[in-house]
């Protein structure tokens, strides 16, 4: 099932798609609580609605199962909750695999960014059994490739991006019983500005080409980056899986988010990243995680995740 491309004018009426949403209220990859609500303050800040009114069709899929933290013990101290977190990415992952069985998008609402290896880890299943691959925008402040080894918190939201690489504990990088689940020529991270030490060297070990870090953007401007991205996740693949951790949006725009980073794309900015994103036509699955109501000042991080899907899925000004 490929996905039309289109011109990136600005004009192009973007195609009618079948968007199925799923919730993933997983908060156990992290240290500071809360992102469990993500899902809920996301869906009232109207996404259904709105992207109704964009002419797609929407179905709500309902939340995924997820164990409550309180309830669980966390198992190893470099990696906690390790187990509970890949039992919910194994659901997550088959549920995605039915999505677009049924030939619609997935958008996936989260929770920690460690449901990432769920989501991925289910396109890239799909693809698969087609022969082909997928490529990854990870959209992020932070680089999320620490293994339990690497990591100086144990929180596995720091580790998806090296279990989608191949790299990382078994129950994590063979979902579906294969690994690794995308190529590092066409996985690309976006904005980053806070990688640990050991990240670094993850990240050579990995061979990952393509990492546009906060300053990429600001010598080179939002649209070179992007089309750079775009160009190198969709080189010989069927398309692409966005991943939007936000907060890779600055927190004076984004306050609500579990791990905030001063100094991330501007509200424009960001818009332009989803715009050029939709221009191309491409993007296979959308997912927006790290939303924390706890700690957002009246749900202004949840409706800009909600304004942000809309440009990813084809909102234009004019």
């Amino acid at each position: 099932m490929g996905v039309p491309s289109f011109s990136h004018s600005g004009m192009q009426a973007q195609p009618t798609r079948k968007i199925r949403v799923l919730g993933v209220p997983l908060d156990m990859g992290a240290s500071r609580r809360g992102v469990d609500m993500g899902p809920s303050a996301i869906r009232v800040a109207g996404l259904e609605a709105r992207l109704e009114a964009l002419g797609h069709h929407v179905i709500d899929g309902g939340n995924i199962r997820v164990e409550i933290a309180e309830t669980q013990a966390f198992g190893s101290q470099n990696a906690r909750y390790l187990k509970q977190i890949a039992e919910t990415c194994t659901r997550t992952a088959e549920s995605v695999v039915k999505t677009l069985e049924e030939g619609r998008t997935p958008l996936v609402l989260g929770g920690d960014h460690s449901l990432a290896v769920g989501t991925v880890s289910g396109v890239s299943e799909f693809y698969r059994r087609q022969d082909q691959k997928i490529g990854v925008l990870w959209i992020d402040a932070h680089s999320d490739i620490n293994t339990p080894e690497t990591s100086p918190s144990g929180n596995v939201h720091g580790m998806p991006l090296a279990a989608l690489l191949g790299m990382g504990p078994e129950p994590l990088t063979h979902i579906f019983g294969y690994a690794p689940k995308i190529s590092p020529e066409n996985t690309v991270i976006i904005g980053v500005r806070d990688i640990d030490v050991a990240e670094r060297e993850n990240i050579r070990r990995a061979g990952l080409a393509e990492v546009y870090t906060m300053r990429d953007i600001d010598e080179r401007g939002m649209r070179a980056v992007m089309e750079d991205a775009l160009r190198a996740a969709g080189r010989g693949t069927a398309g692409y899986h966005v991943s939007l951790d936000m907060d890779w949006i600055d927190p004076e725009d984004a306050p609500g988010v579990g791990t905030p980073v001063r100094g991330g794309a501007t509200y424009r900015e960001a818009h332009l990243a989803m715009e050029i994103i939709a221009d191309h036509g491409r993007m296979l699955s959308f997912e927006m995680v790290e939303v924390n109501p706890v700690i957002d000042e009246h749900n202004r991080t949840a409706d800009l995740a909600v304004q942000l899907a809309c440009s990813a899925f084809g909102k234009k000004i004019l």
